[in-house]
Order: C-alpha cells, then structure tokens, then sequence
C-alpha cells in the first residue's frame, strides 16, 4: 500500500491521515472522525472486529465518500454494514501484490459497483483466467481459475533478491497471444455480471471428494454457522499415510461466547452441505485465540496448515 498511498495522495494534492496506535477499536473511529477522512482504507478483517464489537457505534463517519479494501477477500454482509456508516457510500475493492508494487484488479467509482467484487483491471494490467489445463477462459465467460498477469506490468518486479525472478513468476506458465504470462497465484472468479471476485489463493485450495475448493468459499459458509463465531480458517491436511484430504477449521469466537469444537463441528458440517457440497465432510475443528497473521493482517493458512500436519503426525506415531 505504501506505493499506492503515496502517489495517489502526494501527486493528487490530497492530504495523508496516519493513525499511530491499532485500528481495532474506538480511538481510531474517533481519529477518522475527528480528522474528517473523506477516503478510508480498511482490511476486511478490521471491518469484521468493528462489527461484532460495537466500538464504532456513535461515531460520524458521513464524511467518508469512498471507502477502500484491500488484503483479504470481503465479506459482502461486513461490507453493508461498512457502507452504511456513511450513507451507503462505495466500498472499492483493490487487489495487487507487494513484488506488483500496485495492484492488478479493482473496483472503480465510475462504474457500478458489487459489494466484495473488482469491476476492471488497474491501469497497464491485462490478465486471462486459466482453466485447470492452463487455458484461458474467453473473456465473456464466466468462470473460475487461477488468474495469468500479462508480463509486460508498470511496477512488477523483474529481479529478485535472493530467489530468481523468472523461475518464481514465470516457469511452468502458459503462453499467451506470444508472451509467457506472469504468476501471481489468486483464484478468480468472473460473475455473470462480469464482476470479479477473488476466491483465495492457488495455495488455499483444497482436493475435497475429488472436487477442488476454495479456503474461502468454506470459510464464506462455516463463519455464518453460529452466532458465537468470530471468523474461520480451512485447511486441508493429508494423512501422514496416504489417504483423502481432511477438511479442518480453525475457528476465533467472539468475545464473551462460548462453543465447543464438537457442536461447531456439526454445525459447520450441515452448514456446508446444505450450502457447498453434501459429499464435504468436516473432520475437525480447532478453536483458537487467534490466527497467525502477515504484518499486512492477512491469515497464515500455511502456518496452520504445517501444525495440523504436526499434530496429526505426533497422533499417528502414538
């Protein structure tokens, strides 16, 4: 974002608000307030926290005429209530990546706009959606597939340090029109409408009864199970030997409720059959304090990942 912000704000002639001190509760509300913020970035989960806490309650934030998202999928419902502390105001959506120095798809207020959804690649960006054979998609279909950037990117990164560019970016990807395209590992989804959602990344997807799925899409499902749930992460492990991927969600409850992994597991369970796939089996569920996270506050799936397979092996030996 330190790109984005600093010429969007610095050549634009606007004035740049920092807050020093967390985001989570009321005294940010009151700076964004008080400082009369017209443009306000978030990050879905700090719009989660205000939600289910309360602690914006009260305050003026009419003065915001945009606000923008960035760094984790939206949720639509948190993104209502978002835009309803000013008037229903716009909720751009912007994606990109720190090695793309910007970013690749986003939302634009000379567009409609969808709650959670990108309306147009950013300025010098084109990119395909791939198929599972590396394919892409005809630009009038809706679809869902890993997304191809075309190479030739304002910002992009052509050296790396410590790692080579080419081999993390470009090996192993298709050619398209000429030119290798480049990774950058979101799975994207193209609406009917022609929106663009993002439903995780290529890493976050999971093999579950031979049908592939998204993180998200779980997640989407299982975080509207009970009333209790302050946000989920799915992951998926194999067996230590051998077998079908197993579907585990990680679960952080709101403050002052109470659950246990047992009643959240069948709730989850019928939630997601009834709303994904009834052959999606549920085979644990961990209730954590909080999830590991990115400096940027994205969830380290990985990481949860790596201790389940963990704990799963130690299980195994036992």
């Amino acid at each position: 974002m330190g790109p984005t912000l600093i010429y969007s704000c610095f050549l634009s002639g606007a004035t740049l608000a920092v807050y020093h001190g967390s985001p989570l509760g009321r005294g940010f509300g009151k700076f964004v307030q008080d400082a009369g913020v017209t443009i306000l970035g978030t990050v879905p989960s700090l719009v989660k926290t205000w939600k289910s806490t309360q602690c914006m309650e009260g305050l003026d934030w009419t003065k915001i005429k945009i606000f923008c998202t960035t760094g984790e999928t939206s949720n639509v419902d948190d993104d209502l209530w978002l835009s309803s502390k000013s008037y229903y105001k716009p909720v751009i959506e912007c994606c990109g990546g720190t090695e793309l120095a910007s970013s690749y798809i986003m939302g634009s207020p000379l567009q409609p706009q969808a709650f959670g959804a990108f309306s147009t690649p950013s300025m010098t960006t084109g990119f395909v959606i791939l198929d599972e054979n590396g394919v892409p998609y005809p630009e009038d279909v809706s679809c869902i597939g890993e997304v191809g950037l075309f190479p030739l990117y304002m910002g992009a990164t052509d050296r790396l340090l410590n790692a080579d560019n080419e081999e993390v970016y470009f090996k192993g990807m298709p050619i398209y029109k000429g030119k290798v395209l480049r990774r950058h590992g979101d799975i994207l989804k193209r609406t009917v409408e022609g929106y663009f959602v993002v439903q995780g990344r290529a890493d976050d997807t999971m093999n579950l009864g031979g049908i592939k799925t998204s993180s998200v899409e779980i997640e989407r499902v299982c975080d509207a199970a009970d009333e209790c749930i302050l946000e989920t992460a799915a992951v998926s492990v194999a067996p230590s030997n051998g077998g079908p991927e197993q579907l585990i969600i990680f679960v952080v409850l709101k403050k002052g409720y109470n659950s246990d992994a047992e009643t959240l597991k069948r709730k989850f369970s019928k939630a997601i059959q009834s709303n994904l796939n009834p052959l999606f089996k549920v085979n644990l569920v961990k209730i954590v304090p909080v999830f590991p996270r990115t400096a940027s506050n994205k969830i380290l799936r990985r990481v949860l990942r790596d201790q389940m397979k963990r704990e799963l092996s130690i299980q195994s030996r036992l």
